[in-house]
């Protein structure tokens, strides 16, 4: 799917800004609000979360569906080309009116949706109404426990318990815009480059939809970041040369632009449509038990990381991501996680723009649910309970679809913590996985990030991966507050890691602690910043004299909300930095390891921490 751009035929229209909004108490719509202007409703922003908007705890804690609404004011000059309105994404599931007309639904909140509007539009005002409904349960990605239980007092308590430790922000949360495209145009473009010594290939499929489509002549260009033509193509398909190639890497995130026009069958007149994809071109590899980008061995150093800020909670805020970025590049990081779904279109482009390599995931979070029991509880059977599997392949579908361009992505996780110790856990991932291979024209790696059940001795999926990716708690959850258990315990593991799966690459995907900022203690103990400091220190010198390890993310980038619960005091306190983006000790003793460590051929230097 193309990211709605501006070009000389195409326009775009942003409809963020205030809507009229209502919580729905559960008749909205047998009563059919979508057939009138929106009564007893408040001012709402879009895009952002809802739920930290109202001052009271209904606001936050609902259950259910809500309602947005604007008016849509549509020039009659606009009728006459195809109109197609495109939601960044809705959480969770959607169905969208136009002049009280059903016009499109779609489930899952993270990905993008649109549809053509002509047939509904009018000429002058049209009244744009948004259902939205943020329940999960065992269907869903993420998997959440919903419930309903009546009171002594008669009424009904409706509640959604999330299976994962942040909040379930929902709502409108990424920008709606209305944009136009002649009636034949330019569906998708896909792109994947190789390095063939000093050169770059670039091979591309222009995808053309619309009336008389296959009359019609595609021509392409690529520009350099001048907007030098570099290489020059014809047709739906091919292969181009750049010669003398800038690869796309950390440190020189050199982007191209691919340039496609579809013009009359004679050439003659103006391009009857046009689209702008920017690209990098570099290569992604597993060999021999490294990680190759452009070839050499790259060094993972970053975080998993939230779409996670007070006031708009989940919903896109552009400056938060620009200084997100900024500080990650201040740690001498050079990489992250969309833990634990896809981040918004606009923050994976500044990744590109920046060099920030990405490990990007669907939303599948909660696929466990024994984590969490206490000793003695009866054991479910995740695998037969849930029944996500459809979810967990459209998600994954569109994820692939949404960011198949973009050069910052080099991996793709599948999951995040899933039971892939239980039995079926293998029958269940085994086809997502080949899926997962065969929509990616890129071919890049996969992995799955284990939980701590997932040892060396139970798991069932990591031979199928290509990363083993490790979410790992030893020192705080295990033997918390005990370095050096923690210590012995992960040098252990890796080991056993090891010996079932030679020459496999290991990532520390997760591994931290919570720090309450301000909160100091000697010698350190668990919560003050000296020892979240500390734990990673640890850790660190664990993963430095373990040759299979590739690369270590830290939990978390920043301070996040999470569900109301006795182990939490607002939010989960991993962060290096604050909600607000405050450094704690932890962000400085980062930034002095990894602004030492090089992107390429750490494991390779003859003493790599002297």
């Amino acid at each position: 799917m193309l990211y709605p751009i501006m070009t000389d035929t195409r326009e775009v229209f942003d409809l963020n800004g205030i809507w009229q909004f209502r919580l729905d108490p559960g008749q909205g719509l047998a009563e059919r609000w979508y057939e009138r202007p929106l009564r007893e409703s408040v001012p709402m922003p879009v895009p952002a979360s809802f739920n930290e908007l109202g001052a009271a705890a209904a606001d936050r804690d609902h259950v259910g569906r809500v309602w947005y609404e604007r008016e849509l004011l549509i020039p009659r000059r606009l009728l006459e080309r195809r109109l197609v309105l495109r939601f960044g994404a809705v959480a969770h599931a959607a169905q969208v009116y136009l002049n009280g007309q059903p016009l499109v639904a779609h489930r899952g909140g993270f990905t993008p949706f649109e549809a053509e509007i002509n047939a509904l539009a009018q000429p002058g005002k049209n009244r744009l109404t948004v259902l939205v409904d943020n329940t999960l349960d065992y269907s869903t990605l993420p998997v959440a426990h919903y419930r309903e239980e009546q009171l002594p007092d008669g009424s009904r308590l409706v509640t959604d318990i999330p299976n994962f430790d942040f909040f379930n922000y929902a709502g409108i949360h990424r920008p709606v815009r209305l944009y136009t495209t002649p009636a034949t145009y330019i569906r998708d473009i896909v792109l994947t480059s190789a390095l063939d010594g000093a050169d770059g290939l670039v091979s591309y499929r222009v995808v053309v939809d619309g009336v008389g489509r296959e009359a019609v002549a595609v021509r392409l260009r690529l520009l350099d970041a001048e907007g030098r033509t570099v290489a020059s193509g014809q047709g739906t398909e091919g292969q181009l040369r750049i010669k003398d190639v800038q690869p796309w890497e950390p440190g020189q995130p050199y982007l191209y632009t691919c340039l496609v026009e579809l013009w009359d069958g004679d050439g003659s007149g103006e391009p009857l449509d046009s689209y702008e994809e920017p690209f990098g071109v570099r290569t992604v590899a597993v060999e021999d038990g490294q990680f190759l980008l452009n070839g050499k061995p790259f060094y993972f150093k970053g975080c998993g990381k939230h779409e996670d800020f007070p006031i708009h909670g989940r919903g896109l805020d552009e400056a938060v991501c620009v200084k997100d970025l900024n500080l990650l590049r201040w740690l001498g990081a050079n990489s992250f996680r969309t833990s634990h779904y896809p981040y918004a279109e606009e923050l994976m482009r500044l990744a590109d723009r920046l060099g920030l390599v990405v490990i990007d995931e669907v939303p599948a979070v909660g696929l466990h649910l024994n984590l969490g029991s206490g000793p003695g509880s009866a054991r479910r059977q995740t695998w037969r309970e849930l029944t996500t599997a459809a979810q967990h392949e459209q998600a994954l579908r569109e994820l692939i679809a949404r960011d198949k361009n973009h050069a910052c992505v080099v991996m793709w996780s599948v999951a995040n913590e899933p039971a892939t110790e239980e039995e079926g856990a293998r029958a269940y991932f085994e086809p997502l996985l080949r899926l997962a291979r065969q929509l990616d024209p890129q071919c890049r790696p996969l992995t799955i990030t284990l939980q701590m059940w997932a040892t060396p001795a139970s798991d069932t999926v990591a031979d199928l991966l290509d990363v083993i990716a490790l979410n790992r708690y030893y020192g705080w959850y295990v033997h918390g507050g005990r370095l050096e258990a923690a210590r012995a315990l992960l040098q252990a593991e890796l080991r056993e890691w090891m010996k079932r799966l030679p020459g496999k690459p290991i990532l520390l995907s997760e591994y931290g602690a919570d720090a309450l900022a301000g909160m100091h203690d000697e010698p350190p103990t668990m919560f003050s910043e000296e020892y979240q400091a500390a734990l990673l220190q640890t850790y660190h010198e664990v993963l430095d004299a373990c040759p299979a390890v590739i690369g270590e993310h830290v939990w978390n980038f920043a301070d996040f909300q999470t569900e109301q619960g006795i182990t939490r005091v607002q939010g989960n306190r991993k962060g290096i930095f604050t909600r607000d983006r405050r450094p704690k000790l932890a962000a400085h003793t980062l930034r002095a390891r990894w602004r030492a460590i090089p992107d390429f051929g750490y494991k390779l230097q003859p003493s790599s921490r002297e």
